[in-house]
């Protein structure tokens, strides 16, 4: 069985996670989808009980949040009818909490497949100060994270751009990156990104990418070397400049001090390609 979580909030981004889920979906035969939404709740409210166990704030805007719970429990109710009758199962969940640790722990207890989630991107002091819920899950999950942010038909990819330095084993990851490409059926366009602080000749990177190749039996494959001022700003750029369908990239997973001070190349692609992206964490 393949199992998709899929983090909603009802945004138009969200939605169209949603919409690409179900349409991959309805080619396999056993997919079984989680639609989990997250009401955000203060973390300095107490908390209490309603009906059906839920927790509650205990202050002012508690109706507020029964409220807004009766009317999620609906819409999930509408929408789990809308995808009824369909060869994947939908299931829906609501929590309360911080939305970043819910999700991280639907990801443990759900154990999925993959997680697939609508970004909306962050730019100038929201990137450095804040983040976005998407960074922190392609930071930390154990499953690849595929970003979503406009409307896309799955049918017409063609083209996915797989970005690495392809200088070590990286077997599991290889792996994942052919069941993706299995699941679009897509060409895949493995590219080395040189910049001026990291350069090295075309034959170098050349050899290395056909290493990778032929160790991992890729098929449909195109070796590409593209020059740019940053690995990051290279991967966008490579992905427009040839009208890529999906950017496919490896993260460390680095948290703490050592990503304040040295960034992630991946959640920076999350937060400015407009295609989406895929991502998993390598050890």
């Amino acid at each position: 069985m393949i199992k998709l979580l899929v983090p909603f909030d009802f945004s138009e981004q969200a939605q169209n996670a949603l919409d690409l889920t179900t349409h991959l979906s309805s080619k396999f035969d056993i997919v079984e989808i989680t639609v989990l939404h997250v009401i955000e709740v203060p973390s300095t409210s107490g908390m209490g009980t309603m009906g059906g166990g839920e927790m509650i704030p205990e202050y002012e805007n508690q109706i507020f949040f029964i409220e807004l719970m009766n009317k999620r429990k609906q819409q999930f109710k509408d929408m789990e009818n809308k995808y009824a009758g369909n060869k994947y199962r939908l299931n829906t969940k609501i929590v309360l909490g911080n939305a970043f640790q819910n999700i991280s722990s639907a990801i443990v207890e759900e154990d999925p497949d993959m997680v697939i989630m609508g970004s909306k991107g962050s730019s100038g002091m929201e990137e450095v100060l804040l983040g976005s819920n998407a960074e922190k899950v392609v930071r930390t999950s154990h499953c690849p994270v595929l970003t979503v942010k406009a409307n896309i038909n799955p049918d017409s990819f063609k083209k996915i751009v797989f970005a690495n330095d392809f200088r070590e084993d990286q077997d599991e990851l290889a792996q994942r990156l052919k069941n993706l490409q299995k699941w679009f059926d897509a060409d895949l366009y493995l590219v080395l990104i040189n910049t001026p602080g990291n350069f090295e000749t075309t034959r170098e990177s050349t050899a290395r990418i056909k290493t990778f190749v032929r160790k991992y039996a890729i098929e449909h494959a195109v070796a590409e070397i593209y020059n740019s001022v940053s690995e990051e700003v290279g991967i966008v750029e490579f992905a427009e400049d040839i009208d890529a369908d999906m950017i496919a990239m490896a993260t460390h997973g680095r948290t703490g001090l050592v990503h304040l001070f040295t960034g992630s190349i991946a959640e920076d692609v999350v937060n400015h390609a407009k295609r989406p992206v895929w991502t998993f964490k390598i050890k």
